[in-house]
């Protein structure tokens, strides 16, 4: 059995229980190490193989899956965050069934998620917006044309955008052509959760200079959105007139 798992955003112990279950009894862990906390495989046994996947292709990956499989050995692959964004995982799973393998997926705590704890952040605020916005800018790799983030800024949403810390000041072109203002709040938080965690807040115009006066060239989210500010409607559901399933309200 292969078990792709969620890492977590940084700190060593915002891995899942099931996670660090796995990570104890896997017989081979591959890891990204560009991105994981290496304090994560003190959870491994003594006689774990343990294989960085920064300087591996899929091919060389896949091959020690296979014959890991083939000796009977337990592997986890561990990826940072949630191995459902950006994970590249689907690829992998793909040609696992073309070797009719097993395998299962244990979600992890997202980068960004635990860049709204260190932001002590709701990303869904009554009154100024529902809706999450998890993109990232074209670069080597291209996004879809109707995705890119002058339109995504349209939405006027809170913005989570990753992958994107050497552009960051064509982001902020970007984000002010789409429709936020050139003082909108923006925020970026480098190595979200990890001991060396950055955060540094600011506005849409000045995110690439904050970024240059604090040396993030990489690892880094950037946020956008009025969830950063202070005006926000009080929630109906603990609203003391509001009639829901388990209470009635109050009229006044």
């Amino acid at each position: 059995m292969i078990n792709f798992v969620g890492a977590g955003p940084g700190a060593v112990d915002l891995i899942t229980v099931r996670g660090q279950k796995q990570l104890s009894e896997a017989d081979i862990i591959i890891y990204a190490g560009s991105l994981v906390n290496p304090g994560l495989l003190e959870y491994r046994k003594e006689s774990c193989e343990i294989y960085n996947s920064a300087s591996m292709t899929l091919e060389e990956v896949i091959e020690v899956m296979v014959k890991g499989e083939k000796e009977g050995k337990k592997i986890v692959r561990l990826h940072t965050g949630d191995p459902s964004i950006y994970g590249a995982i689907r690829e992998q799973m793909d040609i696992l069934d073309t070797h009719e393998m097993s395998y299962k997926v244990t979600p992890g705590v997202s980068s960004f998620i635990g860049a709204a704890s260190s932001l002590k952040a709701e990303f869904t605020l009554p009154g100024v917006t529902q809706t999450v916005i998890l993109t990232r800018m074209e670069g080597r790799t291209p996004v879809p044309e109707k995705e890119s983030i002058s339109k995504l800024a349209s939405h006027g949403a809170t913005m989570a955008i990753f992958l994107t810390s050497t552009m960051i000041e064509e982001l902020s072109k970007r984000l002010i052509e789409g429709g936020y203002s050139a003082d909108s709040k923006a925020a970026i938080v480098y190595k979200a959760t990890w001991d060396d965690e950055k955060i540094i807040r600011t506005t849409v115009k000045n995110l690439g200079e904050a970024a240059r006066e604090n040396g993030i060239n990489k690892m880094a989210l950037i946020f956008v959105g009025g969830f950063l500010g202070d005006k926000y409607d009080r929630s109906k559901l603990y609203d003391p007139e509001f009639t829901h399933e388990f209470r009635e309200g109050i009229q006044r």
